[in-house]
């Protein structure tokens, strides 16, 4: 760690970031380990469509950051700073009294808190959800929209204002008659006075029957320059989209009413291309092998993407219809494949797209049943191995908006890259293979129930801790806990800095609570994390081994190398990160403390390094929110240098270099 003082930091803001606490929080700053609980209990006006939601997220992200990221919508128009005062919850800690959870002891109390409740309130636990870190298990009390906003707050505290693609006008027409014959496409563009848009063969063929029978009177329905529809009567209020996160692994869905930047549900499942091969490059491979798989794999998309849609559109009580616009973040290969291209030139060198940006489709052409006319809009991607989720993750944190010194890291089989230096952007791919997913590890696992995803150890009256997914019997270990259990062992001195387990006469001279894990399987050593009984044979326990240490050591080497290579590329030192962002799933529960630890990110003070949450899908939102936002997204493909790491020659000296730990 570095000896920076804390004083070089803005306390306001690193406190909003959720890692100092406030004063007078009777908790000392978190060190970037371990989760916490929130019970969130979302009131709604009518009393029947109260729901109760829990999330588990890292320690110190805000309240409203949790709550955004799981699809719960709390007011507010400041971009989580504060000052709108609108981000308004009841918030209590949870505490355990034998087997009862009970909520009391309310949050510290901020100067912004004071000036926006009585006393009586925050003695009741009131408090701006923006400024509340979660270090401990709270249950958080949501009330009803009471506004309709004219800004969302997305990604990691960036507000957009409202613009979207989608436009509804209710029009009252005068009646056709002798002395007035114009078309009724005339009469309808005549009264949409702010607009000019181009009607579709759709739309003229619905025109005549939909006038009649509404006595004309009706919505008409238009994105970007498109007239797309006409509805009976004022359907104003009903503007819907839907965001797509399409990852190689998992899909994530969110359905927002675009006219007040609101998230109205959100699902997720695993991408059915999976019997394809977990990563990209097996299913390019899929394809050489048999071009028909093409087809198959565009189905299994296609398959994917309707079943959230049609989840999300039930869920929220939203008529498919009523959906007029997707955006769609993905690699450059799930893009190709859920488009039915050919994804062969992008598994070999020299590593070609097709198209840097992929058209707008209609989403009847996706297999998604939705408003028959519905757009579909792709990112643009940088690279065969930075794509658009990356683009639209670049968007959601504002790389080129922040004159400070940011590192971007997007963790999984393929681990994209990002440095900013408030001038220049460089970008890179990194192949870090699935160990962070879990994949070629002896007990690996997703993060599903039974998953051990922190782990902690050495205290001397529980040498080992293991938090669970879903608080069942451990089944696994998933990616973040396989970063934690390296990342601990290494600080109690089991792991040498070259990875190897140190000798069991060692281990028991330096950790004897802990020295009786480390065995054998064969001729593998590994170190037990849990025994579903205490005579259980090795091959029923959950353990570590030598070789997924080794697997480990490969995947962060590959990463370090390249954000150290990018780095000296602007002619910068790690110490001159001011701010290091994780994404995606595993990088948002990963373990601030243990990544530094193992030299995943730079050795900085965790202070600096944030979780970043699904930044794809937030990019995705604010393409379909803010028109504006969308233009930004194709301006970063001028603004970004990308950085191809296979063909320099020293990069296999500077991998070696990074696998100590």
């Amino acid at each position: 760690m570095t000896d920076e003082p804390l004083e070089a930091f803005d306390l306001d803001d690193v406190r909003r970031e959720g890692l100092l606490p406030t004063p007078g929080a009777d908790v000392a700053a978190h060190d970037g380990t371990g989760r916490v609980e929130l019970s969130f209990t979302v009131q709604d006006a009518d009393p029947a469509r109260t729901v109760q939601r829990q999330v588990r997220v890292p320690p110190g992200v805000t309240v409203f950051d949790s709550a955004s990221w799981n699809g719960i919508a709390i007011d507010s128009t400041c971009g989580g700073h504060g000052t709108c005062h609108k981000c308004k919850v009841r918030v209590n800690t949870v505490v355990e009294e034998g087997a009862q959870r009970l909520s009391r002891t309310p949050s510290p109390i901020t100067r912004h808190d004071a000036k926006t409740f009585t006393r009586d309130q925050l003695d009741d636990g009131w408090r701006l959800a923006c400024l509340v870190t979660a270090t401990r298990n709270l249950s958080v009390d949501v009330p009803p929209l009471t506004t309709r906003p004219k800004a969302a707050t997305v990604g990691v505290g960036r507000q957009v204002i409202l613009r979207p693609a989608i436009q509804k006008r209710y029009v009252e027409l005068d009646e056709p008659h002798l002395a007035d014959q114009r078309t009724d496409l005339a009469r309808l563009l005549a009264a949409i006075d702010d607009l000019e848009p181009v009607a579709d063969l759709h739309l003229l063929r619905r025109l005549p029957a939909v006038l009649r029978a509404a006595d004309f009177k009706v919505t008409a329905v238009i994105v970007d320059e498109a007239l797309i529809d006409v509805e009976p009567g004022d359907t104003t209020g009903a503007q819907y989209a839907i965001a797509f996160d399409l990852g190689t692994t998992t899909v994530v869905a969110t359905l927002l009413d675009v006219g007040t930047g609101t998230p109205m549900a959100v699902a997720s499942m695993l991408n059915k291309q999976q019997p394809y091969g977990g990563d990209v490059i097996t299913r390019i491979s899929a394809v050489m092998m048999d071009p028909e798989t093409l087809g198959r794999l565009q189905q299994a998309a296609s398959d994917t993407l309707a079943e959230l849609a049609e989840q999300v559109c039930r869920e929220a009580e939203v008529d498919p219809a009523q959906v007029y616009e997707v955006a769609i973040a993905g690699n450059a290969t799930m893009t190709a494949l859920v488009l039915g291209i050919d994804p062969e030139p992008l598994g070999v060198a020299p590593f070609i797209m097709s198209s840097a940006q992929p058209p707008t489709v209609l989403a009847t052409d996706l297999g998604l049943t939705l408003h028959p006319r519905a757009r579909v809009a792709m990112f643009p991607a940088l690279g065969a191995y930075v794509g658009g989720d990356i683009v639209a993750g670049m968007l959601a944190t504002g790389m080129d908006r922040d004159k400070r010194t940011r590192l971007f890291i997007d963790v999984g089989t393929n681990c994209e890259i990002v440095v900013s230096d408030g001038d220049r952007i460089l970008s890179t791919a990194a192949p870090a293979g699935p160990a962070f997913e879990g994949g070629a590890i002896r007990c690996g696992m997703r993060a599903a129930d039974g998953a051990i995803e922190t782990v902690r150890l050495g205290d001397p009256d529980n040498p080992v801790e293991l938090g669970v997914i879903g608080d069942v019997e451990p089944r696994g270990l998933c990616g973040s806990g396989l970063v934690d259990v390296v990342a601990e062992l290494v600080k109690v001195g089991l792991l040498d800095a070259s990875g190897r387990f140190i000798p069991e006469e060692a281990a028991a001279e330096l950790t004897p609570a802990l020295a009786d894990r480390l065995t054998m399987i064969g001729q593998e050593r590994v170190f037990v994390l849990h025994r579903p009984t205490p005579d259980a044979a090795l091959e029923d326990c959950v353990v570590l081994s030598q070789r997924d240490v080794r697997e480990l050591q490969f995947a962060k080497a590959a990463i370090s190398t390249g954000w150290t290579l990018l780095l000296e590329e602007l002619g910068l030192e790690h110490r001159d990160v001011q701010q290091v962002l994780l994404a995606g799933s595993f990088g948002s529960y990963l373990s601030a403390a243990s990544a530094v630890r193992i030299g995943l990110v730079p050795q900085l003070p965790v202070l600096r390094i944030v979780a970043a949450g699904n930044v794809a899908g937030e990019g995705a939102k604010m393409a379909l929110l803010s028109v504006r936002e969308r233009a930004g997204a194709q301006a970063l493909l001028e603004e970004v240098t990308y950085v191809e790491l296979s063909d320099r020659p020293d990069f296999n000296d500077r991998f070696v270099d990074q696998l100590s730990f």
